[in-house]
């Protein structure tokens, strides 16, 4: 695991505008990645921690590896094909990440140093670089939580297969994470990734709200109090996701997106009726009636 690549992918991908289903993805290959940016966790792996379809991790990273995120190259064990080795694209999340901390010194890191371009994916054997970590690559998909020897695709299926399934509490998480990297996005603010900080966020969540009905709170409530200096410091997860706030926020964010986000200074311009106000009197004759 590369906390390095880690902290540049939630700095700077979440940033970049990235769907949050993406920046997930990427996390994900930063945890298994070595601060080089290689790793090759299969398909599968991927969509279980996640709780996704392989279908749709395979489409995500598709359009990861043509925004230039990242590259990928294919693998064949035998006459089968094995888990893709996939290489971050460490200069583009640094700059990505750095864009966003105005105060970091990027002459300190490494990362700057590397060059992609003298990388052949095509030379490196991932299976050799288990011997330290006393697991198999071509195995497990770069998950050091599989330990066993044998290959699991050509082992004879059980009579009753049942599906894996993400850790709650993993995938909880990783959406607090998010969604509050969308706050400071939003508010140019700096919360830190702590339990103060994501307390709040991940209670909402274990309760059924959604990350995209938070990030729409914080649209709602940026748009309401960012021009407020005083109100404006109000713009914190223990201000915005607390159980007695959050539900009245979300009915009013709501709202407001379903009136098409409008602007601060244009709200409460609706047209005022005056009932003592008529309109033009039409003097036209309808056809078929003599004046």
């Amino acid at each position: 695991m590369s906390t390095k690549l880690t902290g540049y992918v939630w700095d700077g991908c979440a940033a970049s505008g990235m769907k949050l289903s993406s920046v997930a993805i990427m996390a994900r290959l930063a945890d298994f990645s070595s601060d080089e940016g290689v790793c090759w966790p299969s398909i599968e792996t991927i969509a279980r921690q996640l709780g996704a379809g392989p279908s749709t991790i395979r489409t995500a990273i598709a359009k990861l590896e043509k925004d230039g995120w990242l590259t990928r190259t294919q693998r064949r064990n035998g006459n089968r094909n094995a888990s893709n080795v996939y290489r971050l694209n460490v200069a583009k999340l640094q700059a990505a990440a750095f864009s966003q901390l105005s105060d970091s010194d990027t002459s300190k890191s490494d990362a700057s140093k590397f060059d992609a371009s003298k990388f052949d994916a095509s030379k490196t054997d991932p299976s050799k670089s288990g011997k330290n970590g006393g697991f198999d690559p071509s195995e497990s998909g770069g998950d050091p939580s599989v330990k066993s020897k044998q290959d699991p695709q050509v082992t004879s299926k059980p009579s009753c297969p049942v599906a894996a399934q993400p850790d709650p509490e993993v995938v909880i998480t990783d959406q607090a994470i998010l969604v509050l990297s969308h706050l400071n996005q939003t508010t140019g603010s700096r919360f830190q990734v702590c339990k103060t900080s994501l307390e709040h966020i991940r209670a909402r969540l274990r309760e059924g709200f959604t990350p995209e009905e938070m990030v729409m709170v914080i649209d709602y409530s940026k748009e309401k109090w960012g021009a407020d200096i005083k109100m404006a410091e109000y713009l914190r997860p223990t201000t915005l996701f607390i159980p007695s706030n959050f539900p009245g926020y979300l009915q009013s964010a709501t709202r407001w997106d379903s009136a098409g986000r409008p602007e601060r200074k244009d709200w409460g311009r609706a047209r005022k009726h005056d009932p003592m106000k008529f309109g033009p009197v039409d003097t036209k004759i309808p056809e078929g009636f003599r004046g």
